[in-house]
C-alpha cells in the first residue's frame, strides 16, 4: 500500500485521544473523594474499573479485530467510549462512574489492539519504529495536557470570565461538581471520532504472523511457560507502578503538604506525564549505546530513589521528585516488551496479547495502595510501589533474551 500521511495522522490522533481519556483520573482523585465522600479504597476502585477492562478485553479484542477489521472495531470502540462518558456525565454518581469507566476502558482496550497493525500498513513497514515512537509522543502529550484542561475547566465554569464552551458546560454541569464537565468533553470527542473514522476509507490490513492473536490453546500453552508469566508480571508491575504514582500524586500532595489539587496538584500530575515523554526520547538515545537491561536497571533504581525522597522529603522535594519518577519510568514499558518478545521464537501475537492483559496491573496496584492508605496512611500505602519497582529492577538481572538490542558500533544484535 502507498504510504498515507492522512491515515498516519488519524492514528496519531487516536493515540492522543486514548491517552486523554485514560490518564485523567489521577488529578481528579481529591475532587472525586470530596464529591462522593469516598475512602481511599473506594476511590481506588475507579481506576480498577477502568484498567480491569484491559485485562478482560485485550485478547478478545484481538480476535474481534481479526474477524471484523480495524475500522469497524474502532468505530465500535469510540461508540462504547461515548456511551460510557455520556452515561456518567448525565448521571454523576459513584455507582454510575464505576460502570462508565469500565465502558471507557473497554473502548480504549479495543483501540490499543487495532491501531498498531494499522499504523504499520498506513505508514509503511520501514517507518513503523519511528511512527510507533511518534505515537507514544502523542500519547504523552495528551497525558500532559489533560490535567491542564481539567484545571482550566474547573476554574472557569460558573464564572463570568469563561467562553462559549464553559458557558454551555455551566448550564449542564452541577454547580458543586465542575469536574464532571470533563466527561461531557470526553463524550463529544468520542462521538466526533465515531463520525470521522466512519467516513474515512481504511487500508486493507493483512496481519503478519507475529501480529495474529492465535488460538485459545496457543495462549494456554504459552501460559504454562514460567518465562511468559514472569514477563506478564513485569508489565503488570510497570502499569501498576505508573498508575500507582500518577493516581495518588495529587492526593498525596494535598494530604501531606496542603497543595491545591485543582492547580498545583494538577500541574504536578501534568509534569509527571510530560517528563515521562521527555524520558522516552532520552531512552531511545541510550538504547543505541547500551544494553537495554542496563538501561532498565539504571532508570528503575533512579525511579526508586526519587520516590523515596518524595515520600519522606519536603514539599519542594515532592513537587520535583514525584514527576521525576515519571521521567525514569519512561523506558520500562518498551524495554520489558522488547525483552519479552525477544525471548520467544514464535507466537509473538499471542504473547503480545498476554502481555497487554498485564495492563490490569493499573487496576490492582492503585487499589492496594488505597487500601493500605486507609489502614496506615497514604504515605505508607505508596511504599507498596517499591515492591513493583523492585520486581521491574530484577528483570534487568534475570532476563536472557535470544536477541539483544542492537548497539551502535556492533555489527549485529547479539544472539545469546
Amino acid at each position: 500500500m502507498k504510504r498515507s500521511y492522512f491515515m498516519v495522522g488519524l492514528i496519531l490522533l487516536t493515540f492522543f485521544v486514548i491517552s486523554f481519556l485514560t490518564n485523567i483520573i489521577g488529578p481528579l482523585v481529591p475532587d472525586i473523594i470530596d464529591s462522593f465522600d469516598l475512602s481511599l479504597t473506594t476511590v481506588a476502585l475507579l481506576p480498577f474499573a477502568f484498567f480491569i477492562a484491559y485485562g478482560v478485553m485485550s485478547i478478545p479484542s484481538g480476535m474481534l479485530v481479526e474477524r471484523y477489521g480495524e475500522k469497524k472495531m474502532m468505530v465500535v470502540a469510540f461508540l462504547i467510549s461515548f456511551l460510557g462518558a455520556l452515561f456518567f456525565a448525565w448521571n454523576p454518581s459513584y455507582g454510575f462512574y464505576l460502570v462508565s469507566l469500565f465502558f471507557i476502558g473497554t473502548g480504549m482496550a479495543m483501540l490499543q489492539v487495532a491501531i498498531n497493525p494499522l499504523l504499520r500498513v498506513a505508514g509503511g513497514e520501514q517507518h513503523f519504529a519511528f511512527n510507533s515512537v511518534l505515537g507514544q509522543l502523542f500519547f504523552g502529550l495528551a497525558s500532559f495536557l489533560s490535567p491542564l484542561i481539567y484545571s482550566y475547566l474547573v476554574l472557569n465554569i460558573g464564572t463570568d470570565g469563561g467562553n462559549s464552551l464553559t458557558s454551555l458546560l455551566t448550564s449542564i454541569v452541577p454547580e458543586s461538581l465542575p469536574w464532571i464537565s470533563l466527561y461531557w468533553v470526553f463524550a463529544i470527542i468520542s462521538l466526533i471520532m465515531v463520525f470521522v473514522i466512519g467516513l474515512v476509507k481504511f487500508p486493507s490490513v493483512e496481519l503478519k504472523a507475529d501480529e495474529k492473536v492465535g488460538a485459545f490453546q496457543t495462549h494456554i500453552d504459552l501460559l504454562k511457560k514460567p518465562m511468559v508469566l514472569l514477563y506478564f508480571l513485569g508489565i503488570f508491575a510497570y502499569v501498576g507502578t505508573e498508575q500507582g504514582v500518577a493516581n495518588w500524586i495529587s492526593q498525596f500532595l494535598q494530604t501531606y503538604h496542603g497543595v491545591d489539587p485543582q492547580t498545583t496538584g494538577a500541574s504536578t500530575v501534568s509534569l509527571f506525564w510530560g517528563l515521562m515523554t521527555a524520558g522516552t526520547l532520552l531512552g531511545l538515545v541510550l538504547l543505541k549505546f547500551m544494553d537495554s537491561r542496563k538501561v532498565l536497571i539504571g532508570f528503575t533504581a533512579a525511579a526508586m530513589l526519587c520516590l523515596l525522597v518524595s515520600l519522606f522529603g519536603s514539599k519542594s522535594i515532592a513537587l520535583i521528585g514525584l514527576p521525576l519518577v515519571g521521567f525514569f519510568a519512561s523506558v520500562m514499558w518498551s524495554v520489558i516488551i522488547s525483552l519479552a518478545l525477544n525471548s520467544v521464537e514464535s507466537h509473538h501475537g499471542s504473547f503480545s496479547g498476554i502481555l497487554v492483559t498485564g495492563i490490569a496491573g493499573g487496576a490492582i496496584v492503585p487499589l492496594i495502595v488505597g487500601w493500605l492508605g486507609d489502614s496506615f496512611g497514604l504515605k505508607s500505602g505508596m511504599l507498596f510501589l517499591f515492591l513493583t519497582l523492585g520486581y521491574i529492577l530484577s528483570i534487568g538481572f534475570w532476563s536472557k533474551p535470544l536477541i539483544n538490542n542492537e548497539i551502535i558500533g556492533s555489527k549485529s544484535p547479539i544472539t545469546q
